[in-house]
């Protein structure tokens, strides 16, 4: 059955597929909102006034597939949402007011794989997950949650959560989410690293832009392929013998002085330490997997390590290293010296490799 699109307001589109999409006119962010501070952004051209009516009525109960983007959408009830129930799969409501979710009407909403609810208003979800048993992928970014809402464990298909910029200060919560593969929470409040000894299959955890001070208790996260911590205050590199499946590390922005800890991470394909305090280039030349390799903006002197440290790996592609003592001690040669000693590079910093 078609169902009518709405890509412009007041324009309306028919799509083959069971999907239906209400977008309002952008709006810019005039100003970010200090992480710390409890106050609410300003957007130029909006009023805090939510939008209320059906947005949905020209929509047939079969539609699989909800997007309602910046509609301005301040409360629930109206989209009479229950009434596609029996196919909804994904619910969209990014960038609208919505501030309270009503357990009535998502207790019903059995089949939903996706929810999106990304830039709302929410302080709370209260129980209105608790009956999502097929969620598989759920988006609670850019609210103003201040805990990890409870009852998630529940959600037995669970697979990834998103929880970026809210005002979490604690990761716990998760330690039924057993099935759980990407984890993010990104731009938060948490100082430590706990909690998660039970999320096995765990393959993707994402803290980048919180207070962390330690690599700690990670040891049980044996399918971990991604671990980002940018932006924290880490400065060493420990903990992580454990997880020898990791394929990438993003530690850039933090106070490690010393590239050591990586015995045993030999899947490693990306490792980014930019902008920390590295003063030698070591302890990484069995890193036989390696591609991409992060360290500019530190303190290394000159670019004697780099043939016996990273000359034998062939899969080496890119090599940033700019903004070290090495580049501005010998601005004319910096950029020869390193294709001498690595031939097998294809990109220096930001600049691609001429191929002779």
């Amino acid at each position: 059955m078609s169902t009518p699109q709405i890509n412009q307001p007041g324009e309306m589109e028919v799509s083959p597929s069971k999907s239906a999409r209400v977008v309002l006119p952008g709006v810019e962010i005039l100003q970010p909102v200090d992480p710390e501070s409890d106050e609410e952004p300003v957007e130029e051209g909006v009023t805090d006034e939510p939008e209320e009516g059906d947005f949905l009525e020209d929509f047939p109960d079969e539609t699989e597939d909800l997007e309602l983007v910046h509609a301005r959408i301040g409360s629930l009830t109206n989209l009479r949402l229950p009434r596609f129930a029996k196919y909804l799969k994904r619910l969209c409501l990014r960038q609208n007011f919505v501030s309270f979710l009503d357990p009535e009407v998502f207790n019903v909403l059995t089949n939903l794989e996706e929810l999106d609810l990304y830039d709302n208003k929410l302080r709370t979800v209260g129980d209105a997950f608790l009956k999502l048993s097929k969620l598989e992928t759920l988006d609670l970014s850019f609210n103003m949650l201040k805990s990890i809402p409870e009852g998630l464990g529940s959600l037995n298909f669970l697979h990834t959560i998103y929880f970026v910029q809210n005002r979490i200060s604690k990761i716990n919560g998760l330690e039924s989410c057993i099935n759980l593969r990407s984890l993010e929470l990104g731009g938060n409040r948490i100082r430590r690293i706990e909690n998660l000894e039970s999320l096995v299959n765990l393959e993707e955890l994402w803290l980048g832009k919180n207070k962390i001070t330690k690599l700690e208790n990670l040891a049980s996260l044996k399918k971990l392929k991604i671990l980002s911590l940018q932006s924290n205050r880490i400065t060493k590199l420990e903990n992580l013998e454990e997880l020898n499946n990791l394929e990438q590390i993003y530690l850039s922005h933090n106070g490690v002085k010393k590239l050591e800890g990586l015995e045993n991470n030999t899947k490693l394909t990306t490792l980014d330490l930019g902008n920390n305090f590295l003063s030698a280039i070591e302890n990484i030349s069995h890193l036989t997997c390696l591609e991409e390799l992060w360290i500019n903006g530190n303190k290394i002197p000159d670019l004697l390590a780099l043939e016996p440290q990273l000359g034998a790996i062939q899969c080496l592609e890119t090599l940033y290293l700019e903004a070290n003592p090495c580049q501005s001690k010998d601005m004319t040669g910096y950029r020869r010296k390193i294709m001498l000693a690595l031939p097998q590079l294809k990109q220096i910093d930001a600049t691609y490799v001429r191929q002779v």
